[in-house]
């Protein structure tokens, strides 16, 4: 408990102290403070994963009661996860704000509200009281709207904010739905509650419970068709932010998803088919947008979406598993779930950040106005690849281990299902196949575009790599990305403890079935590993053979023409276009092109919008039915000063008046009960 506390005094004290510090030493005492929190909270998780579960309570108010504070494996594992892209990601953003020391106030702001987020978000995983956990919800959703809003004097960046922190707050409504419903029926804000009253009550109702809850940790996770501030709020953050709100931010809402699973008792089958189709949809969907994108980072910010709908098809599988007593495939399919939540906070994280020095390099985004940056920046291009290999699930790394269970326990799943779940298990091993290859199309697309080739424009500044203490938090990524590939289960078996919540055992000590299908993933990871291995071994006997002779270079060959230009290279658009024209009954593309005239013709353009179906009909619809509807009373904002006295003493009139009518109507029907 005394732990706990220095946590809480971590950040208040960052709040004292930060205002004093020169601008250069904000952000060494922001992450000094932020480390600091991480040992405390790190070393408690490490325990919980151990099979200690750590209970206390905090003295509450009159309202609240006593506060249970529970660390388990499950908070454990995702608080680690927490800490390890906080820590590298406050790091990176040490150097990434140098470029904004003048706006000195902004940066006091940003480096307590970043302290502020980190210990919110730790502490929505440990909280068992649902008024205070609320509470902890607000202050995460407020504290990254202010992070996300750091350059407020963009109109977008502010919009983005707003659009965020408005959906954040749908999400508060559906929490507070469900614990108001629990409260009002137990007298109790535990969540010890929930678990008694959701268990006493018919199934129906249980699992219309499990919806709110859903949806309000959907909304957060970027679940389609919840996800439509997600693609708005990446972008327009710094990229340590967005890296972090990617790695991290997102993955509450696949933790509050989690404990709602082992809080609410219901019929996991059938959550686990609504989690499964939800996900299929939102992995197909995001990574179908993410591929027309041409701005880089909301091409990431939708492969965020993609990556929340394949942990969402772990999660899904797992449930069935349980629902139906399959305890394989229920285990293989919250190991997947578990592992890709760390896997993607790697190498999610990882691209934001590249994605950064890009920016910082270039002082753009638009891929169509990138190209040839792995001659200026080696290394950037080189963790981005790292990155977009492991994010593909290609092996060696590890985006490949995690998805590999999951392909495992959907392929466990085939050998005894019936009808239903048998259609249900094709699509669904159907589907995370086209999400694999339309993500080595999208990464294809950008990594070929923004690193090789030659530029596609002048930069009005010169482009140089960004300094190595800025790529040393990114090198640790890349380095834990290879060793997950590396040594799979060396991290699968941390995994034990929080399967096992779900589960009820140890998962590698179950049965033959499941330690073959785990064991499975070390030799294909090693046989990549050899491959790797051999290809080195072959340029590093060329280098050696070619030593001593001399070696020269040249362009390449232009096939006769003699006048090469950068717009003969692929753009990003034409890179897709096949795709594009494939699946355009699911893709809305504004175009905007120039129509060529004469026998000399002047220069000509074309320009794709890609835009969001889902946002069109969900969010943009509404809006405008909205603003239609509220045209109509525009008379009543006439400007005259008069108007407004009567509309004042019109509104007093009502609020005496009310209480009258209704006290006279009440008492007139309980008048018509006694006739």
């Amino acid at each position: 408990m005394n732990l706990a506390i220095a946590f809480i005094l971590v950040p208040l004290a960052g709040a004292l102290l930060i205002p004093f510090f020169k601008v250069n030493g904000k952000g060494i005492a922001a992450f000094t403070l932020l480390f600091i929190n991480a040992l405390i909270s790190g070393y408690l998780a490490v325990q919980s994963l151990q099979g200690d579960v750590i209970s206390f309570s905090f003295p509450g108010s009159y309202v609240t009661g006593d506060i249970p504070v529970r660390i388990d494996a499950l908070s454990g594992w995702f608080m680690l996860i927490i800490n390890l892209v906080f820590v590298t990601g406050g790091f990176y953003g040490l150097f990434y704000m140098k470029a904004y020391k003048e706006q000195r106030n902004n940066l006091t702001l940003h480096s307590i509200i970043f302290l502020f987020q980190h210990a919110a978000i730790v502490s929505v995983c440990v909280i068992q009281n649902s008024f205070v956990f609320l509470i902890a919800w607000e202050i995460l959703a407020l504290a990254s709207f202010l992070l996300i809003i750091f350059e407020h004097e963009h109109i977008a960046t502010l919009k983005a904010g707003i659009n965020y922190l408005i959906q954040a707050h749908f999400s508060i409504i559906f929490l507070m739905i469900g614990f108001i419903w629990v409260a009002s029926k137990t007298g109790s804000y535990d969540f010890a509650a929930i678990t008694a009253y959701s268990a006493s009550i018919p199934v129906s109702a249980s699992f219309m419970l499990f919806i709110f809850f859903f949806i309000a940790f959907a909304i957060k996770a970027g679940f389609v068709p919840f996800h439509t501030w997600l693609p708005y709020a990446h972008p327009a953050a710094p990229s340590h932010v967005s890296g972090m709100m990617s790695g991290v931010i997102i993955k509450i809402g696949i933790f509050g998803i989690l404990r709602m699973l082992l809080v609410v008792k219901t019929d996991l089958t059938s959550v686990g088919y609504l989690i499964l189709i939800v996900s299929l949809i939102s992995g197909l969907y995001g990574v179908m947008l993410a591929i027309i994108q041409h701005n880089l980072k909301k091409l990431l910010a939708y492969h965020s979406i993609e990556n929340i709908g394949i942990i969402g098809i772990g999660i899904g599988i797992g449930c069935i598993g349980i629902g139906t007593g399959n305890q394989v495939l229920s285990t293989l399919g919250f190991a997947g779930a578990l592992l890709h939540t760390l896997n993607h906070s790697l190498f999610k994280s990882l691209l934001f950040y590249t994605a950064g020095n890009v920016y910082q390099a270039t002082h753009t985004m638009d891929i169509e106005k990138l190209g040839g940056l792995i001659k200026k920046m080696p290394q950037t291009a080189a963790l981005f690849l790292i990155a977009a290999i492991a994010i593909c699930g290609i092996p060696p790394f590890n985006g490949f281990v995690s998805e590999f269970i999951i392909y495992t326990g959907l392929y466990n799943w085939l050998s005894d299902a019936t009808l239903v779940s048998l259609l249900a298990a094709i699509f669904s091993t159907a589907g995370l196949a086209l999400i694999g290859g339309l993500a080595m199309l999208c990464f294809t697309k950008a990594f070929g575009v923004v690193f090789l080739g030659t530029a596609r424009c002048e930069l009005p500044h010169s482009c140089k790599e960004v300094p190595f203490l800025q790529l040393l938090p990114m090198y640790i990524l890349a380095g834990i990305i290879i060793l997950i590939g590396l040594f799979p289960m060396v991290f699968i078996d941390l995994l034990s403890k929080p399967v096992g919540l779900f589960t009820g055992s140890i998962p590698l000590a179950l049965n033959q079935s499941q330690v073959n299908a785990f064991n499975a993933i070390q030799p294909v990871s090693l046989a990549a590993w050899i491959l790797i291995l051999l290809i080195i071994s072959i340029f590093t006997i060329r280098k050696f053979a070619l030593h001593h002779r001399k070696i020269e270079t040249g362009p390449t060959w232009g096939c006769g023409y003699v006048a090469p230009t950068s717009k003969i290279q692929y753009t990003a658009s034409s890179f897709v276009r096949t795709y594009s024209k494939l699946f355009a009954p699911f893709l809305s593309m504004g175009k905007h092109e120039d129509e060529i005239h004469g026998v000399l013709p002047s220069e000509g353009k074309y320009h794709t919008h890609p835009y969001d179906e889902v946002e069109k009909l969900l969010i943009d619809g509404p809006l405008k039915l909205n603003k239609s509807f509220m045209s109509r009373f525009l008379f009543l904002n006439n400007g005259k000063l008069q108007f407004y006295i009567l509309y004042g003493v019109l509104f007093i009139l009502a609020v005496i008046s009310l209480p009258v009518i209704y006290e006279n109507i009440y008492s007139f029907i309980e008048f018509l009960k006694q006739l």
